[in-house]
């Protein structure tokens, strides 16, 4: 995320306005936006609205309150919106550095016959109940490390730091399904299956136990059969693995909830002692595409952080000077192909859909140009206000959606040197300069007006009809602040996009509900938990009309919620 010397004017007469009950959506107009236009975001001048109350701690609420409904929820909408994210952020007088080590808080909208109840709860991890029970922080998060005892002597404080740091249980990032049941997770080796009904924790799982890898990604993918493909990694004394997981779709008896998991195949880093970081994969009809890039690990300083009284995060940087590497895995047979397709340095938390199409296959993500963003989102950076605040936000590349053309069919006889992407009206370069490496250029799926929202992430598309297939629509959160400050559906055949947007308000990113009957691709709902910063418990759940996106109603809860990461729907 990166600045650029646009001027962004938050009053121009693109922003929308709020009116009494309901926001304003504008469609944008699109132009052809030329290839490898820079388009990073736009440098903000003046001072940004303080959202220091969107990270603050927050209390849980375990008995269901009645949410109060402004316009109209739709009937056939039948289920829970599940939700999870940081929400205390200390204990005693220890604060947490970063925004990603909050205590996980999930939360429950439930919306039945056009009403809608809400109940949040604390998942009750091993790292919750340690720091509840001594009233300090005793477990290390990504960007905070733990103390030793201070009730202990200088010694055993000193020793202390010669011990194992164990990886956290804090599940704060998402809610996964596998083999029917539900679970909260994070990017460690441990997830915890979850009631959903009553957001109990029931049960801790350690992926260590079923399968050789240290920890999963938070976003899984699932086909049809319901099978789930996953990514973690390994590390041994050779260096680091990257493992392609799959897990089958059936129980096999009671109890039971990795077994039978497997490991699809490995991949060799370019670098085993400082593997990538990657937070998501994307994943076609036949292959799992694996996205290397050069937000790099070093493992020994991520190894020796505690000895050398270092977060982990310490040992996490960016590395400009390497290529980003796509590596295609073949679901059915767990072979990786020989040939590799590289791009530019760039960084993806987020994809978005892919497909093969004519012998190629689609990858399009969310992506920036720059991957320090994950070490800038301190507590305190987000806390700040004005000129402090506007400098962080210049500091970080914004995230764009954009699509690379991988030919599929690579052999000897492929020729070197010339653009093999002729699909029409793409602009993406695919070249093969040997028999087993090609060198791509993306495609931009958004028009010059997207840098005027701060980009686009928090993707999301129809995913049950449409993940691994041709799609048009996908929708997202717009970023003009540090988080997400609107929402906004884009057009792949027109590269139009709609936007949802008022001052002051901070929607999550956009859950796609289909409707019972649904005929078009965006025939459905959009659902998303707003908050605002400036109204004490202005909490509401929005929906959405997706095909308009007009404002349908809100559902009003008296609490207050931090900004949170990820979730889904869960149909009733």
């Amino acid at each position: 995320m990166k600045a650029h010397t646009r001027l962004l004017s938050l009053l121009s007469a693109r922003s929308l306005t709020s009116t009494s009950s309901s926001a304003m959506s504008c469609v944008k107009a699109s132009a052809s936006v030329a290839n490898n236009k820079q388009n990073n975001g736009c440098k903000v001048m003046r001072g940004l609205e303080c959202i220091a109350p969107l990270v603050q701690t927050v209390e849980e609420t375990p008995e269901f309150i009645t949410a109060s409904v402004r316009g109209t929820i739709p009937a056939w909408i039948q289920g829970s919106l599940l939700r999870n994210g940081p929400g205390k952020f200390e204990f005693g007088n220890q604060s947490y550095n970063h925004w990603f080590d909050g205590m996980s808080l999930m939360h429950r909208f439930q919306i039945l016959d056009g009403q809608v109840t809400y109940k949040s709860r604390f998942l009750q991890s091993d790292s919750y109940k340690q720091n509840s029970e001594k009233d300090r922080i005793m477990v290390s998060e990504f960007g905070t490390l733990a103390f030793p005892d201070p009730c202990k002597n200088i010694f055993q404080r000193f020793l202390s730091r010669f011990e194992k740091m164990m990886p956290t249980d804090n599940a704060s990032v998402s809610f996964v399904k596998y083999k029917g049941d539900y679970y909260v997770s994070t990017e460690t080796n441990f997830m915890h299956k979850v009631d959903v009904d009553t957001l109990e924790t029931k049960q801790k799982v350690d992926w260590s136990k079923f399968i050789a890898v240290n920890g999963a990604t938070a976003h899984p993918h699932i086909d049809p059969d319901g099978t789930v493909y996953n990514m973690g990694n390994s590390y041994g004394s050779k260096g680091a693995l990257y493992n392609i997981i799959s897990v089958p779709p059936c129980k096999e008896g009671p109890g039971d909830t990795l077994q039978g998991a497997k490991v699809l195949c490995s991949i060799i880093p370019t670098d085993k002692s400082r593997p990538s970081y990657y937070h998501s994969f994307a994943m076609s009809e036949n292959y799992v595409v694996f996205i290397e890039q050069p937000i790099k690990m070093d493992l020994f300083k991520i190894v020796t952080s505690k000895l050398r009284g270092k977060n982990i995060s310490d040992g996490i940087y960016w590395d400009p000077q390497q290529e980003t590497v796509f590596h295609l895995i073949n679901k059915h047979t767990g072979k990786v192909s020989p040939v590799k397709y590289h791009t530019k340095a760039l960084s993806t938390f987020h994809q978005i859909n892919a497909f093969e199409e004519d012998g190629f296959l689609m990858v399009d993500m969310c992506c920036s140009d720059s991957g320090q963003a994950i070490n800038n989102f301190l507590i305190q950076n987000l806390r700040k206000s004005g000129e402090a605040l506007d400098a962080v936000y210049n500091s970080l590349d914004r995230s764009f959606p954009r699509r690379f053309v991988l030919p599929l069919n690579i052999s000897r006889e492929t020729p070197l040197e010339q653009n093999l992407n002729v699909r029409p009206n793409s602009s993406a370069t695919a070249i093969c300069l040997s028999k087993d490496k090609v060198f791509c250029t993306f495609e931009d799926l958004h028009d010059d007006d997207l840098v005027d929202y701060g980009g686009l992430d928090f993707p999301h598309i129809h995913y049950n009809k449409y993940n691994t297939k041709p799609y048009r629509y996908f929708y997202g959160c717009g970023f003009r602040h540090l988080v997400g400050d609107s929402l906004i559906k884009m057009d792949l055949e027109s590269k139009k996009f709609k936007v949802w947007h008022q001052p002051g308000l901070y929607p999550s990113e956009p859950v796609f509900v289909p409707s019972p009957d649904a005929e078009e691709e965006d025939d459905g709902v959009i659902l998303s938990v707003v908050i605002t910063p400036t109204k004490e418990r202005g909490t509401f759940l929005l929906v959405l009309d997706a095909k308009t996106f007009q404002e349908l109603g809100r559902a009003e809860v008296p609490v207050n919620i931090p900004y949170g990461f990820h979730g889904i729907f869960n149909s009733a």
